[in-house]
């Protein structure tokens, strides 16, 4: 998978020899981004339909709260996060293209045998083999937007590209609760599973490797991508990163942890069946797209004035939430529940293209995948991986200390949300820093 060589004609290519970049954006560029679009929305597909599956699952299976969040949460984010770094490093340094449509056609095959599970560990080892292959989905995606849109676009681009996580777990929610309740859960793995294998053959086939640095006015395209630890030091001297993956990292808990657990939320203390939750949750999905754009979108108009705003807007809107998601969790009118739930949805995807854009902003473009990568493994190992385990550990505790029955998970949600006031915190202090962190060389 050697480099492949730079084309002038390429998406988003130089509009000459200077390295001035044309503000406008080719048709190939859009197309691009849409493809790419559609890739994440396989990835959160695959891996958010286990949510709505996890009821069925742990019933058939005879397995706890607690083993089910550690399917969902550590045993996926472990292999996640860590596998996503050299993932990264070969997204610097190969054709991206290239590596995307061979990790999408990993995880969707192992997608496909989950459907096949017959013990609790045949599915952990499947999980796992889907979290290995999503490893290397968004470091090469990032790093492709990145030279397909210019800076003051870029915010916006990304959370286009970051659509594909409400619209995932709604289609996630929609087939799975769906085909289980005409099927069964090993079914919807399936049928899920088998078009990302013919995705990624589009992907390799009609996806053209963009210029590196081709949305930059200095274009350091041609230059070595830096040692693994050069970039970690880089990372690490930018204060405004390190707050904002700790922001992104306790936002990710909360959304990981009750999002995880809220089918079943549903199902125990609403009595709902899958198939009405899948619908439910499919309604939802659209607060969280339009969440999804406008953190992007106004941060781009905000951010013309102020970068600050990349980060003071994720902020307010983080800790906005929390009211509206506690009367979620506890009201006992499950329909005016879920009316309300379009707000804390929508809200808590504010912070999605802000985040991933200044990440992007913040480094070399030798170094954007590595950097995608580090945001995703601080956010995806403590959000991902502690979030939903955490949340079920805490469920059986309640469940087993108190009189709460079926409602140990309801204020098993709730317990967690106090996080969402740190992270806020966390957001302004890296606001502090991101003026001087911006201006700093790269």
């Amino acid at each position: 998978m050697a480099e492949e060589p730079n084309n002038a004609s390429a998406p988003g290519a130089l509009a000459g020899a200077t390295g001035i970049v044309d503000d406008k954006v080719s048709a190939s560029s859009w197309y691009a981004l849409g493809l790419l679009l559609v890739v994440y929305v396989f990835n959160f597909l695959d891996r958010s339909i286990l949510g709505i599956l996890a009821q069925p699952i742990k019933e058939e299976l005879g397995v706890s709260d607690t083993e089910m969040g550690f399917l969902g949460g550590i045993a996926f984010a472990l292999f996640y996060t860590i596998l996503g770094i050299p993932i990264a490093r070969l997204a610097d340094k190969t054709v991206r293209r290239t590596l995307l449509a061979i990790c999408l056609a990993l995880w969707s095959v192992m997608t496909v045998l989950c459907g096949f599970a017959t013990s609790f560990t045949y599915l952990l080892v499947a999980r796992i083999g889907v979290s290995i292959g999503e490893a290397g989905g968004s470091p090469p995606s990032h790093s492709m937007i990145s030279d397909l849109f210019p800076e003051h676009r870029r915010a916006t681009a990304l959370s286009i590209y970051a659509l594909g996580i409400p619209i995932g777990a709604m289609l996630g929610s929609l087939i799975g609760g769906t085909v289980n309740a005409e099927y069964g859960w090993r079914v919807a793995f399936i049928v899920v599973g088998i078009p990302g294998i013919l995705l990624a053959l589009l992907v390799r086939f009609t996806l053209t490797e963009p210029v590196r640095g081709a949305s930059e006015t200095i274009v350091k395209a041609n230059a070595e991508a830096p040692p693994v630890m050069d970039v970690m030091r880089f990372l690490w001297a930018r204060r405004s990163f390190r707050y904002l993956a700790l922001g992104a990292a306790l936002h990710a808990f909360v959304g990981n942890g009750v999002g995880y657990w809220f089918p079943s939320f549903l199902i125990r203390s609403h009595g709902l069946d899958t198939a009405t939750v899948g619908l439910w949750l499919f309604y939802l999905g659209f607060a969280g797209m339009i969440g999804t754009f406008l953190g992007g979108y106004i941060c781009d108009r905000l951010g013309k004035r102020d970068d600050r705003w990349y980060l003071w807007l994720p902020g307010l809107a983080t800790v906005l939430a929390i009211p509206f998601s506690v009367y979620v969790y506890l009201g006992d009118d499950v329909i005016r529940a879920l009316f309300v739930a379009n707000i804390p949805v929508m809200l808590g995807a504010f912070y999605l293209g802000p985040g991933f854009a200044l990440t992007q902003r913040l480094v070399g473009v030798r170094m954007r995948a590595l950097a995608a990568s580090v945001l995703l493994f601080v956010t995806n190992l403590i959000g991902l991986g502690l979030g939903p385990q955490l949340t079920g550990i805490i469920s059986d505790v309640l469940h087993a200390t108190t009189a709460l029955g079926v409602d140990s998970l309801r204020w098993s949600m709730v317990s967690v949300l106090g996080l969402n006031v740190i992270s806020t915190l966390f957001y302004l202090i890296a606001a502090k820093y991101l003026i001087d962190d911006l201006k700093a060389p790269k």
